[in-house]
């Protein structure tokens, strides 16, 4: 086990001959808690897909706990301990929320096509626990279509964890949700990885959540990282100020 859950060496991916993500470098610690932030166009989706297998590289190498995953599919990324949750909601509406969870599971254990065991058989007590994880356990028969849109984005979050992962890449967990409602399902994803010792690497464009939870901060730019530090060297970064917080912008 290294100290380093997951490390990015000069990633590349071009689309058209645009340069979505131009020579990235990352390094997250075990444990840590990154944010990526930058201005709409600056590649950090891009590298999400790139990080959890969805677009190959076109250049570089991604190392998660010291092994090469860099040609690695998707699903075999997840299965090795990394999640991941969608800017827009990833689930199955006509579905219950147990039943959301519970296909994650199947997929996760490579249980999709048993006609001897009924799906509804299966990992019922560990969807529970999931979704009782999330705060969910009084909604666990309702349909997803019928829950509300902040909890829609915990079932999402639910669904992540399925994959018991060790590694969990948010791309804006809070989008869509109402100023007053996102402190709390940061707060239950900061709980989640106390409990868990889990490493999260997060996109987000709500400062304020951003500076609140961030052990350290990389700032995208035309598909480069142009800083990373604390978050206190970040909102004093002169070039960070002049492409995305702005002149005046202060933690105070």
């Amino acid at each position: 086990m290294t100290d380093v859950t997951l490390a990015a060496r000069a990633l590349r991916r071009s689309f058209g001959g645009v340069s979505a993500v131009d020579g990235v470098d990352l390094a997250v610690q075990t444990g840590e808690f990154r944010s990526i932030i930058g201005p709409n166009g600056a590649g950090k989706t891009t590298l999400f897909n790139l990080l959890t297998g969805r677009v190959r590289v076109h250049g570089g190498v991604m190392l998660f706990e010291g092994a090469d995953i860099t040609h690695l599919s998707a699903h075999r990324r997840c299965r090795a301990g990394i999640g991941r949750t969608f800017q827009i909601n990833n689930i199955f509406p006509s579905a219950s929320v147990r039943e959301n969870v519970r296909l994650a599971l199947l997929s996760f254990h490579r249980r999709t096509w048993n006609m001897l065991v009924p799906a509804a058989r299966l990992y019922g007590g560990e969807s529970d626990e999931i979704v009782a994880m999330v705060g969910l356990s009084s909604q666990v028969d309702r349909r997803a279509s019928e829950i509300s849109y902040g909890d829609r984005r915990r079932l999402e979050l639910a669904i992540a964890l399925a994959c018991r992962p060790r590694l969990l890449l948010l791309d804006e967990p809070t989008c869509g949700m109402s100023l007053a409602d996102r402190p709390a399902l940061i707060a239950l994803i900061q709980d989640i990885r106390r409990k868990t010792g889990m490493t999260v690497i997060m996109i987000e464009h709500d400062m304020d959540l951003v500076f609140s939870v961030a052990d350290r901060i990389s700032v995208m730019h035309h598909g480069r990282v142009i800083a990373e530090g604390a978050p206190d060297e970040i909102a004093a970064n002169r070039r960070v100020q002049e492409v995305y917080l702005g002149e005046d912008y202060s933690l105070a």
